[in-house]
């Protein structure tokens, strides 16, 4: 071919010598730019290209040349040839063809096909280096195809120089886009063997039969050489036999031929890795399919130099070798198919080579023969959710020296001995998951179960993901969470966990989910009680874990059934300030679901709640939704709140309460979210006790002074004075409603007599040798106003003292030297009284002191 001359002309001159546009005849160019000038708007002529090209193809050759119209492209541009326009050329063996496009761009609008027939039945084959002819092809997109046709008796190869191939899946693109396709032609059936681009492992291909080697080339390649070449093997009695050479460190993917569509039937094939005896290779399948096989099994063989049982057979579901030093044999056997119901049988795989390493024989125990319903995954970051990519370097875990694989799981009642095959083990996670139920509630309700990762999974050099419990309970029993000691806290936007290791509640059922939310320790939260079962997660965050997992506390138990779906117990620490919200967060509650809190509160603080915003937020589309807020005394009082209404201003609670959420079924778009604080303050004493405890110690005060100075007095007469019992006054016991006809202003129950106590008892001073006896003292009567109702209640430690006296319920405490009736202990109204002649005696008897007992349990008493 020569493409440096020939134009609209060419046709005239000889094959041999054709002329340039420059050089014609005055009369033939003449002709050609009248042809230019009336050409049709359809052709375009007047575009046609400036080079001119030849093709001499030689009928030894057995080459045919082929240009057509790219596929989908319109025929905006054409071939000239003899003064015609067309869409398509053929150059057959022994043809001399000189043309030139009507386009400035032919690679935009056509691709060509050369082909070369090769008979090794009939005749000797070329073998050799395969050539790129003929030479000097216009620069268009390009396929060369070479048809060897050979007896299946014997067999051919094809040799790639260096880089090699690398086989891609059908349908895959090349860097370069340059590619190779092999097929095989056995009698008159075709299998592909496969699609390979350029740089890879495969070094070598033997077939049975005939082969079709193809080469796509794109227009503007500079590859000049086929890169291979074709050699006679003797038969090697399988479809094929392809060669991968693995020099160093890598990760290659292969595939059946025929893929993804079926294998052949009953047919064998072979793969050949060469690796270096100081190399490790692995076998991982990653999508294979079965056929129905009437006769035989589908298998794949191994032939490992130096295995005592050669060759080693797997099923393509089993866990194929690992860890294989050098090089082996792989081999796929097909099987006699059902005629109705053939099936497919069809592998994709990787082979992995890397070198040994150091501590590939270090072995670690973990024991897990203790356990139950548990599971323990090994696996690479980011399972199960992303596939590693083929080129990564690579983590294996081997439960034995040939049984690895990137993902490794171990069951509970086994103990094992793993070891890793891995330059980087941070690159591997360890999930686990363990399952506990109860069917009775008789036999399991007084165990207590253990939520804590046990010490054969942190014992393992690599780093815990996930933990997942997942307890399960029948109707009518229900899971209890507790953290004793550690406690647990709500992760919040306002409080966020900052721990090494956190907890996912999730409570399900078979219709519905509810997340409870994170938790963390180090928080207020005791126990949390659920009504369903239960998906505990626990996951870790950096290496702390390893130290903090020795402190865990988490614990669950079953207990019998609750109303609500979830109860949290809060106990929190006096010192922090506490946010809670409901679960399900920021998604909101489901319909009809009522959660509550118990938060308890220390004896001597206060503890004040509010709620982050003024409102629900919702609308109800069917029944209504409820804050309620009591505490837990007698007679205390509940707040309610619905959804159209104000949510409760901040408030003090000076006992154990509880928060209850009860949602609707909202309208569309509208979610019950809330949340709430709780803080702590030390409790204040109130003014008006402080001021009662002065008053009445300053009048202690002032009659103990009274009573000094009378005693002074009275040492100075010799005749001291004494009280004399008046029989006209009723000394008895006051509590009954008979006693006392009058009130205290009207009656002289107060009143004492006073006389000269040397007249009532001169003759025991007589007796008394005319000693001086003691002063006594002299009771004055009181002047001042008498109202109906008591005085203020008295300083503590009289109320403490009269706690102390009473002992039986209902019964007021008997009078003593030191009682007096101004005091006590509760106000009553004044309409409650009756003016019976006392205003401290009730219609039924004294109840001061019952009423005293009441506010002793309710934690108003110090």
């Amino acid at each position: 071919m020569r493409g440096d001359g020939g134009g609209p002309g060419a046709d005239r001159a000889p094959s041999h010598a054709p002329r340039r546009l420059g050089a014609a005849r005055p009369a033939a160019r003449a002709k050609t730019e009248e042809l230019l000038r009336h050409a049709p708007r359809c052709c375009p002529l007047a575009g046609l290209h400036q080079a001119s090209f030849t093709v001499s193809l030689r009928k030894v050759d057995n080459t045919t040349v082929m240009i057509k119209l790219r596929p989908g492209v319109p025929p905006s541009c054409r071939i000239y040839i003899k003064s015609v326009t067309r869409s398509e050329l053929m150059i057959k063996p022994g043809e001399n063809v000189t043309f030139t496009f009507t386009c400035s761009t032919p690679e935009q609008y056509f691709i060509m096909e050369i082909q070369k027939n090769i008979d090794c039945v009939s005749g000797p084959c070329p073998f050799g280096d395969v050539h790129l002819y003929p030479p000097g092809l216009p620069r268009l997109s390009r396929t060369y195809i070479w048809d060897v046709k050979a007896s299946t008796k014997a067999g051919l190869e094809l040799k790639f120089s260096t880089p090699w191939l690398r086989q891609i899946e059908p349908g895959g693109t090349c860097p370069d886009f340059i590619s190779y396709n092999i097929n095989s032609c056995i009698d008159k059936a075709t299998v592909n063997i496969g699609t390979f681009c350029r740089n890879g492992s495969v070094s070598r291909v033997k077939l049975l039969g005939g082969v079709v080697m193809s080469l796509h080339l794109p227009w503007d390649s500079p590859l000049t050489t086929s890169g291979f070449n074709i050699a006679n093997r003797a038969s090697i009695k399988r479809l094929c036999i392809i060669e991968s050479t693995l020099e160093r460190e890598s990760s290659i993917t292969l595939m059946s031929p025929n893929y993804p569509l079926g294998f052949p039937e009953d047919e064998l094939m072979t793969w050949q890795f060469v690796v270096p005896s100081s190399m490790r290779a692995s076998v991982f399948f990653h999508n294979y399919s079965l056929s129905n096989c009437e006769r035989k099994e589908e298998r794949v063989e191994y032939y490992i130099p130096g295995s005592p049982s050669n060759p080693e057979v797997f099923k393509l579901s089993d866990s194929q070798p690992a860890n294989i030093a050098g090089s082996f044999n792989m081999s796929l056997q097909g099987c006699d198919q059902d005629a109705q119901n053939p099936g497919i049988l069809r592998l994709l795989f990787q082979v992995v080579v890397q070198h040994p390493q150091l501590d590939e024989n270090v072995t670690h125990l973990v024991d897990l023969s203790k356990e139950w319903n548990m599971t323990v995954t090994i696996h690479f970051e980011g399972w199960p959710s992303r596939v590693p990519l083929m080129s990564e370097p690579i983590c294996l875990i081997c439960k034995d020296p040939r049984t690895c694989d990137r993902v490794l799981t171990l069951t509970s009642g086994t103990v094992y001995r793993i070891s890793f095959l891995c330059k980087d083990l941070s690159r591997l996670r360890v999930t686990a998951e363990k399952h506990i139920s109860c069917v009775d509630l008789r036999w399991c309700q007084r165990r207590i179960y253990s939520l804590s990762v046990p010490k054969a999974i942190m014992q393992l050099p690599i780093r815990l993901r996930k933990f997942i419990w997942k307890l399960l309970a029948p109707d009518l029993i229900n899971i209890e969470i507790t953290s004793p000691s550690l406690k647990l806290q709500q992760h919040v936007p306002e409080q966020r966990c900052n721990t090494s290791y956190s907890y996912s509640i999730v409570s399900a059922t078979p219709e519905t989910e509810l997340n409870v939310g994170v938790f963390c320790a180090g928080g207020s939260i005791e126990k949390i009680q659920l009504r369903n079962n239960i998906t505990i997660s626990l996951k870790t965050f950096g290496k702390g874990f390893i130290n903090e997992s020795n402190y865990q506390d988490l614990k669950m138990s079953f207990v019998p059934h609750i109303k609500d779906e979830c109860i949290f117990t809060v106990s929190p620490n006096p010192k922090a300030k506490v946010y809670l919200q409901t679960p399900n967060w920021p998604y909101g509650l489901p319909p009809y679901v009522s959660i509550s809190w118990y938060v308890t509160v220390p004896s001597k603080q206060t503890a004040r709640l509010g709620f982050s915003k003024d409102r629900m937020g919702i609308a109800c589309e069917t029944g209504r939704a409820y804050v309620n807020i009591k505490e837990e005394t007698l007679g205390a009082e509940e707040t309610v709140r619905r959804e159209d209404e104000l949510l409760p201003d901040p408030r003090n609670m000076y006992h154990n309460f509880w928060v209850n959420v009860s949602n609707c079924k909202p309208v569309d778009k509208t979610q019950l979210t809330l949340q709430f604080w709780v803080t702590f303050a030390d409790k204040q004493i109130d003014l008006g006790i402080i001021l009662a405890v002065v008053a009445g110690t300053g009048v202690l005060v002032a009659i103990g002074l009274t009573v000094c100075c009378v005693k002074k007095k009275k040492k100075k007469t010799q005749n001291p004075m004494v009280g004399v019992y008046n029989a006209n006054v009723n000394t008895q016991m006051p509590g009954k409603k008979s006693l006392f006809t009058k009130g205290r202003q009207t009656n002289e129950s107060h009143v004492y007599a006073v006389i000269d106590d040397a007249v009532v008892y001169g003759h025991l001073l007589k007796e008394s040798n005319g000693s001086v006896g003691p002063e006594v003292d002299v009771y004055r009567p009181f002047d001042g106003p008498m109202g109906s109702l008591p005085p203020s209640p008295p300083p503590f430690s009289f109320r403490k003292d009269i706690k102390s006296s009473s002992n039986t319920e209902g019964e007021p405490p008997p009078l003593t030297d030191t009682d007096h009736d101004t005091y006590t202990f509760a106000h009553q109204k004044s309409e409650q009284l009756e003016d019976n002649g006392d205003a401290n005696i009730k219609d039924k008897g004294d109840t001061s002191m019952p009423l005293l007992e009441n506010k002793e349990q309710n934690g108003l008493v110090e």
